[in-house]
């Protein structure tokens, strides 16, 4: 009898589980394929969001190239509102570590971000970027309209040819930026001598910065 209630209990909890993941995933497709929001300028500069691995080395990544204002880090692509860093850090609210760049369309076109996004990771690393893994670092390009979106597959299947491997960067309608907390921002440059800095953030934009010189401020 009690092999029986156990067995029974058992049988409960996966089905528990396999319900919760079916929302989830229903949740997360509604997301990839909505119609994408397109972000209005403001102040005469744009906005494009990224993500690809830890958002402390994307922020200085994209802070560094010419026509960038500002970077923020925050979390996109996911079903969950208000997300937190301990809740994306679970893997469960589908989002990941994004950056928001607003940048001078005048100075540095939309084409060239995404050429900079490609040039700063390891393109084939699926769920993450370096030491860091999981969804929440997964590498996702987000486009508000149809020219954004063609540049973003043509980049990527010349990539694919050239490396002659599949591409890890998963490609999203943008929906919403749900900006990072106060802590986050501008980690490297309140936070020189984090180890982590050191050790990744740092090495990623030097290795950066010898790709692509021609664009750097």
């Amino acid at each position: 009898m009690k092999s029986i209630i156990l067995s029974l209990i058992t049988i409960l909890m996966f089905s528990c589980q396999n319900t919760a993941q079916n929302k989830m995933s229903e949740k997360q497709n509604e997301v990839t394929n909505a119609k994408p929001v397109e972000v209005p300028m403001e102040e005469g500069l744009s906005k494009a969001y990224f993500a690809s691995g830890c958002f402390w080395c994307v922020e200085a990544v994209y802070e560094s190239v010419k026509g960038v204002k500002e970077v923020y880090n925050g979390y996109a692509g996911g079903h969950t509102k208000n997300p937190t860093y301990e809740a994306s850090n679970t893997g469960r609210t589908g989002h990941a570590e994004a950056v928001e760049v607003i940048y001078d369309a005048n100075e540095v076109s939309f084409e060239t971000l995404v050429d900079v996004y490609f040039a700063s990771q390891n393109p084939t690393q699926v769920n993450g970027q370096g030491p860091d893994n999981g969804s929440q670092y997964r590498s996702i390009l987000f486009y508000q309209n149809d020219e954004q979106k063609q540049i973003i597959d043509t980049k990527k299947a010349a990539l694919a040819k050239q490396l002659n491997a599949e591409i890890a960067a998963e490609v999203y309608p943008f929906q919403k930026f749900w900006m990072g907390e106060d802590y986050h921002q501008d980690y490297e440059k309140l936070h020189p001598e984090n180890p982590y800095i050191q050790n990744v953030s740092i090495p990623r934009l030097n290795k950066f910065k010898r790709k692509m010189p021609s664009v750097l401020k």
